[in-house]
């Protein structure tokens, strides 16, 4: 990954929720990277669900990501 672009932030599609088996819960968001790789959080390592995305700045401000701006967290 290191070296990569984002290139896209979005929510993972229908599909993608069903393949991780996460139908019914709420989207997680997706990094899209240049060379086609998503990354995207779970609630845990045994990908038993989606997650929260969060930034924080070097100011120390958080925010969750979503597609489209930021909302103070």
């Amino acid at each position: 990954m290191i070296g990569r672009k984002i290139v896209n932030i979005r929510y993972l599609t229908k599909a993608e929720m069903e393949a991780e088996y996460w139908e019914g819960q709420e989207p997680a968001v997706v990094l899209v990277l240049d060379d086609g790789t998503l990354l995207y959080p779970s609630r845990d390592e045994e990908g038993n669900g989606p997650g929260a995305l969060f930034e924080r700045t070097k100011d120390g401000e958080s925010y969750y990501v979503f597609p489209g701006g930021q909302n103070n967290g």
